[in-house]
């Protein structure tokens, strides 16, 4: 579709527009501000990148806020680009050395150094005390907590979970750091790319009185800067002007909750909203007819799936959990309530991991009889199996599971829709969990960083208690500390077939989609992925 750029006279009224607003300098004044309409801002009402996993908070995070020493390759091929770090070395399997970009600006005005990294990966920041698997912490001076701060309890898991035997970072010189492993691994460039690995201002984390404090706008280096934030409500993030990326193109950046698809909608269409996120296929035809709005969108590294707690009664049984995969004509909800914009994956998996993806793999087929036979072999009564929703957290949401209930139907299982709030519901442990919705992405070209960081043992799932096997454990724990990449594979080939068809610790639906709608004249593209970038290479509305 072609763009077109916004005219010289529109963009005078626009920044004359915005020289009321208070707290913007002149420079910001001539600058555009962007109203984003979104289903939820996050989930846990933080600013928080380690308490705040998720996909709403990728989408307000990335890579606008946080910024890691690897960036993510967010408009290209999603691979590891240079970010605060120039240049980066292994020095053994356990060690890799990164040379820190000399002076970039925290939104304080201070200078990033070694230090604000050591502090980024410490105890007092991340892990809380919790050790590394396969060694003992290696604590330098400013390693140690240095403050008080309680972190919300999930933080030190999250951070387990994507750094397991990460002893330490340990500060070369003023621009120089060393990240040490307790094991071997051969992820760990992608690792500093992962969601959670971005650095914060140390000073800023020291003079903040608490946590929440903190939380609600924390210091980092990123091209906006958070100005204020209203949980449940609206996030504003302005121009940080020494950015070392170059002038941000934008004055203000403005996300807004508006959860019903129908608000956000129709306030696009009449101009309320410069940006409509997480429409689904049914709204596209309502914003590409009307003059002068457009749709971008794209499958993204997320795959959609539903996870068994096997805990519960009857999913105790695999035989039941291998019928509920059976029963599920995933084609079928694709092209139903998708479009056919989307596709069924290989599995847990993506391509671009390269020769790790295991080709021929495929999603569990949809064979009805076959999942008669296996409910009718264990011995199955009826009895309810609750399915927990959420009102269209993901699109089509409660429209895709009303189509699975009846799919499961038909194979003669008896599963129960019941609608919840919100994630802590959700994950409640309790006689009523049985099945419910998540997602998966892969934050860097390997299997580690999907199936084994949220399935693995110290994955989502199994902190949650829903599902564990000895032998995935093994193979997880080898998959993090082998170099040997033919026997990595082999291992991860055999996690699919542990998790997918013998023991299903969840089920692939399909992959993630992401459509956006905006105005044209914005002359902005969109990453495939839930990140909105808002950088100067991505925006040109002049």
């Amino acid at each position: 579709m072609l763009i077109h750029r916004r005219h010289a006279l529109g963009l005078m009224g626009a920044a004359a527009g915005s020289l009321a607003l208070p707290g913007l300098s002149f420079a910001q004044s001539q600058r555009r501000t962007v109203t984003i309409a979104v289903q939820k801002i996050t989930n846990n009402n933080t600013m928080d990148v380690w308490n705040e996993q998720s996909n709403v908070g990728e989408r307000v995070f990335f890579p606008n806020l946080w910024e890691g020493l690897i960036n993510r390759n967010w408009m290209g091929d999603q691979g590891g680009v240079p970010g605060l770090a120039t240049s980066w070395k292994r020095l053994d399997d356990k060690t890799i050395e990164l040379k820190l970009r000399e002076g970039v600006r925290f939104h304080n005005g201070d200078e990033m150094t070694a230090d604000d990294v050591v502090f980024s990966f410490s105890d007092e920041r991340v892990f809380a005390g919790t050790q590394p698997d396969g060694g003992e912490t290696l604590y330098a001076d400013n390693f140690k907590p240095k403050t008080d701060k309680e972190l919300p309890a999930g933080v030190p898991g999250v951070g387990r979970r994507l750094w397991p035997a990460l002893r330490g970072v340990e500060a070369v010189d003023k621009y120089t750091v060393r990240f040490h492993n307790a094991s071997p691994d051969v992820t760990l460039e992608g690792r500093l790319i992962a969601f959670g690995s971005q650095i914060a201002s140390r000073r800023a984390w020291d003079e903040a009185a608490t946590y929440a404090d903190w939380a609600n706008a924390p210091v980092t280096t990123g091209a906006y800067k958070v100005q204020e934030y209203r949980p449940d409500v609206s996030l504003t993030l302005v121009a940080h002007d020494d950015y070392w990326g170059g002038r941000p193109p934008l004055a203000e950046i403005r996300f807004l909750e508006v959860p019903e698809v129908a608000s956000r909608v129709n306030g696009l269409l009449s101009g309320e909203y410069d940006f409509a996120c997480d429409l689904p296929p049914d709204q596209l035809d309502a914003v590409r007819n009307t003059a002068g709005l457009e749709v971008q969108g794209s499958t993204i590294l997320n795959h959609r799936i539903q996870v068994f707690d096997k805990v519960h009664p009857v999913l105790s049984d695999p035989l039941i959990r291998r019928a509920m995969t059976h029963s599920i004509d995933r084609q079928l909800i694709v092209n139903a309530l998708w479009d056919g914009q989307t596709k069924v994956p290989a599995g847990l998996q993506f391509e671009f991991y390269d020769d790790m993806f295991i080709k021929g793999w495929t999603a569990p087929e949809f064979n009805l009889e076959m999942a008669r036979d296996l409910v009718k072999q264990s011995g199955y009564q009826g009895d309810a199996i609750p399915f927990r929703v959420l009102n269209n957290y993901y699109i089509n949401q409660v429209s895709n599971a009303q189509i699975m209930v009846e799919m499961w139907k038909q194979a003669g299982l008896n599963v129960e829709i019941q609608m919840v709030e919100n994630w802590g519901q959700v994950l409640e442990d309790n006689d009523t969990r049985g099945i419910r919705d998540w997602s998966n992405s892969a934050t860097f070209n390997d299997p580690v960083s999907s199936i084994v960081a949220q399935h693995g043992p110290n994955g989502l799932q199994q902190q949650q208690h829903e599902w564990t096997n000895v032998e995935m454990n093994e193979l997880s724990n080898f998959m993090q500390k082998s170099t040997d990449r033919g026997a990595r594979k082999k291992a991860f080939a055999r996690m699919l077939e542990i998790t997918e068809r013998e023991d299903p610790a969840f089920q692939v639906l399909h992959q993630n989609c992401v459509f956006t709608g905006m105005k044209s004249d914005l002359n902005w593209k969109a990453a495939p992925a839930f990140a909105m970038d808002f950088r100067a290479d991505n925006w040109n509305a002049s």
